[in-house]
């Protein structure tokens, strides 16, 4: 009988030590305590490249920056990342499992649709996210939890207006992807800034493709016929190369130009020679660094691509991820909390210098930025040529 209760008491003992153990929160195997950092980006689908790049920038971060200090005890920041696989329905399944792992931040997206898809879900939840290169006025717009530390597409669609205008174009051709928040909208802005420039005949082309088209020959057949001295397209990586090439096949000569996705090599090694001239904008220029935040993220930066067989050649987004882990970072300091509330709220005054720039945010949680790097594919890569300022 002895044997009988002691066996009893032992396996009772497991059961509260076990219990015990998984309702506590220790999320340390060492003991020590933990802040989580949710990554929520495309590593896979139609803007897994940028996604990656952009999660290279806040793991760097990351490895610059492990710890915070809250409450005067040291914390390891400790990164959970998901792929929301460049799809909207993907994107919200991919931001549940960030808050049932107990995030207080999250990083990400790149791509406009798929932050707009999660943004709900975390401002249910009340954690904040930080978008690094999500551009569409719609990730952060009616959202209290949401903020982003790059340019906005009318912005953007602005800047390429004017930057065409400013080189002698008169008429523009334009090609977006029907469905996609990012093309569309920056497509729309473009129209609008063109024809206030150039006039309400100014855009003699609209055409529209769709997702995992690969054939552009019809709808730039059209273009050419309308004869534009610009084709502004605002595309995926993916899709980039394929209308570069067909364009350039068919005899069109116009300057071809798009926003910030562009800026990735892999286009102008699939593109090839058909990509020289490209014309585009973007967040960054790593020849200019603008702060000593930025001089530090260069030299170190290209060593650590290096050491992970990337390119040495610093993609914007990667700076602009660097740069929403060192606000996150800023706030979590400032609020001395881990609750992503009062993270919340100290990001809403979170001032920041940092890679791309200082970094502080309006009333709807957009970074106040006013400069726009343009550049060029000369020679097989990627070359400044201007910055452009738009008063806004």
């Amino acid at each position: 009988m002895k044997r009988k209760v002691f066996a009893v008491a032992l396996c009772l003992s497991l059961v509260v030590s076990l219990f015990t153990a998984c309702s506590s929160k220790p999320t340390s195997t060492d003991g020590g305590k933990v802040i989580k950092i949710g990554v929520f980006e495309p590593l896979t689908g139609e803007n897994g490249g940028g996604g990656f790049q952009e999660a290279l920038g806040m793991r760097y971060a990351n490895k610059v920056y492990p710890t915070v200090e809250i409450g005067g005890e040291t914390y390891r920041i400790e990164l959970v990342e998901v792929d929301n696989k460049s799809d909207k329905t993907e994107a919200v399944s991919a931001a549940q499992n960030l808050i049932s792992s107990d995030v207080s931040v999250v990083l990400g997206s790149y791509g406009s649709g798929v932050s707009i898809a999660a943004g709900e879900i975390f401002a249910e939840a009340k954690v904040p996210a930080i978008g690094a290169s999500c551009t569409n006025p719609q990730v952060t717009l009616g959202n209290d939890y949401y903020f982003r530390v790059c340019f906005l597409d009318p912005f953007q669609g602005t800047v390429m207006a004017n930057y065409a205008f400013q080189e002698g174009a008169k008429k523009a051709a334009v090609i977006t992807q029907l469905g996609d928040d990012y093309s569309s909208g920056l497509g729309s802005y473009f129209v609008t800034a063109f024809k206030e420039l150039a006039g309400d005949g100014a855009i003699v082309s609209e055409e529209q493709f769709q997702t995992n088209q690969t054939d552009f020959k019809a709808i730039l057949t059209n273009v050419k016929a309308a004869n534009p001295d610009v084709i502004f397209a605002p595309s995926s990586i993916a899709t980039a190369p394929l209308i570069i090439k067909q364009a350039r096949e068919l005899g069109i000569t116009a300057t071809i130009m798009a926003g910030d996705t562009w800026e990735n090599s892999s286009i102008i090694e699939n593109a090839g020679e058909y990509a020289e001239g490209v014309v585009l904008s973007t967040f960054y220029d790593e020849a200019d660094p603008a702060t000593d935040e930025a001089k530090s993220f260069v030299k170190g930066f290209k060593e650590y691509l290096k050491e992970n067989k990337q390119s040495e050649i610093i993609p914007a987004v990667s700076a602009l991820g660097y740069d929403a882990y060192i606000v996150a970072l800023e706030a979590i300091k400032q609020a001395d909390s881990t609750d992503p509330a009062a993270i919340r709220d100290a990001l809403a005054k979170v001032e920041k210098d940092a890679v791309t720039g200082g970094i502080s945010f309006d009333e709807n949680g957009d970074a106040k930025k006013d400069i726009a790097f343009i550049k060029a594919v000369k020679g097989g890569t990627f070359e400044f040529l201007k910055t452009i300022t738009v008063a806004k």
